[in-house]
This record gives structure tokens, C-alpha cells and sequence, in this order.
């Protein structure tokens, strides 16, 4: 199953405001492509529409197998391979870790395969298999992040879709967050659209990025270029 994902002329928004204008974005498979820009700009509007949490009123979305998204109802994007981290992390606060972990593999037809994955998880994030039979109200904030993921990689999915990871967090714990991404990337293939205002953080760690201004693309660079670039970081990203 290919994770890369294609949008193509995108526009849509709420009601009679448009948020998007004309998206156009290629995340390719096997990459991380990091979606950066201001307040304001558009990102979790371009994920939420991505998800299908937002119709697209013009344009297409396609994964890199021909999928169209844009006909897939939410509940059936796990099944496409598709995963979200959502902001704010969304743990479920009353479940222990092992069962919000189990819980992001419940679609899974093979019991055997779903417990193998969730070695997997403890092996990937260590905090996580000390603190296996805590409650998800007791972990940290760093703690929360590592379960919200590691219960979206329970799916097994292609493409991974991540809005804020480093939100509230300290700078040491969003970079462990962020290069777990990388180790991902490079172990697994595993596909990644990261939506993120901490740019400096987001485009040290992904291949690709691109910069939203007010619903648009206005820069579509490899991440090192894209941060190399004084004027654009001044214009639209604030530093």
C-alpha cells in the first residue's frame, strides 16, 4: 500500500468562507513533508480536508495508489491506510496506555498481528512500557504525545498525518517526538505530512516543505532550502 498523497487544485472551507485557495501539494512516499506557516494560514483547515472532516468544494485527493480520499467517509480512512494524530493529542484520559494502544488496533482482524505491533510500540517508546498500567490523566505531556502515536501506528498505517505534535511541549521531549518520525521514516518507509508551527524544529527533520500564507502555497522547496532562505523565514515564517 503506497502512503504518498497527491492533492490536486484544492479549495474549500466553512460554509461561505474559504480557508483553502487552489492546494496543490505532493507528499511523496516514503518522505516527511513538513506543512508550516502562521497563525491563520490554513494547516489544520488543509488536514481536517485531507481527512474528509472538511468536504473539498473544488479539486482532488489521491493517495499515491489512485485512492480518492475525497470520497472516503472519516471512520473508513484507517482501512485506506491513512492515520491521524490529532492536535491536543487526543488520549483517551480514562484508559490505561496498553488499552488506548489497543484501542488504535481494534480494526484489525489478526489478534496475533495486533500484539505483535504492540511489542512493537513498547520497544519503540520506552516511557510507554514502564507506564503501561497508568492511566492516560497520569502521563505527561511528552507521555501523551508518544501514546497518541504510538496508538495511530497501531493501525499499521502508510501514511501518517500529524497536526501539532510539539503543541505544549518542551523543546528536549519535541525533538525525541520529531526524530522518532525520522527513525520511522528510515525503518519502516512509513509516510508522513506534518503539520506544525514550530518551523524550525519541523523542517530540521523533514525532506520536504511547504509554506502556507493565508490558505496558499507561496513555497514548495526541500526543507533544507526552504530554511536556508532568509527572506522567505521573514515574510511568512517569523524569524
Amino acid at each position: 500500500m503506497s502512503g504518498g498523497l497527491v492533492l490536486a487544485d484544492i479549495s474549500a472551507g466553512y460554509g461561505a468562507v474559504q480557508v483553502l485557495h487552489g492546494i496543490n501539494l505532493n507528499v511523496e512516499d516514503g518522505s516527511i513533508t513538513a506543512v508550516v506557516g502562521a497563525n491563520g494560514a490554513g494547516k489544520t483547515t488543509l488536514l481536517r480536508t485531507i481527512t474528509g472532516q472538511v468536504r473539498p468544494t473544488a479539486g482532488t485527493i489521491r493517495l499515491g495508489n489512485g485512492a480518492d480520499l475525497s470520497r472516503v467517509p472519516v471512520e473508513d480512512m484507517v482501512r485506506h491506510g491513512v492515520a491521524l494524530v490529532p492536535e491536543g493529542r487526543g488520549v483517551i484520559t480514562e484508559l490505561t496506555v496498553e488499552e488506548n494502544l489497543r484501542l488504535g488496533g481494534l480494526w484489525r482482524q489478526d489478534r496475533k498481528a495486533a500484539t505483535a505491533v504492540l511489542a512493537d510500540m513498547y520497544d519503540l517508546f520506552e516511557p510507554l512500557a514502564r507506564r503501561r498500567k497508568a492511566a492516560g490523566h497520569q502521563l505527561s505531556g511528552g507521555e501523551r504525545q508518544m501514546l497518541a502515536l504510538g496508538r495511530a501506528l497501531m493501525a499499521a498505517p502508510s501514511l501518517l498525518l500529524l497536526d501539532e505534535p510539539s503543541l505544549g511541549l518542551a523543546p528536549k521531549v519535541t525533538a525525541q517526538i520529531l526524530g522518532m518520525l525520522r527513525r520511522l521514516r528510515d525503518d519502516t518507509g512509513l509516510t508522513v505530512l506534518l503539520i506544525e508551527q514550530n518551523v524550525r524544529s519541523a523542517l530540521a527533520v523533514a525532506d520536504h516543505g511547504v509554506v502556507l500564507n493565508l490558505g496558499r502555497v507561496v513555497a514548495s522547496r526541500p526543507a533544507a532550502e526552504l530554511a536556508g532562505d532568509t527572506d522567505l523565514r521573514h515574510t511568512y515564517l517569523g524569524f
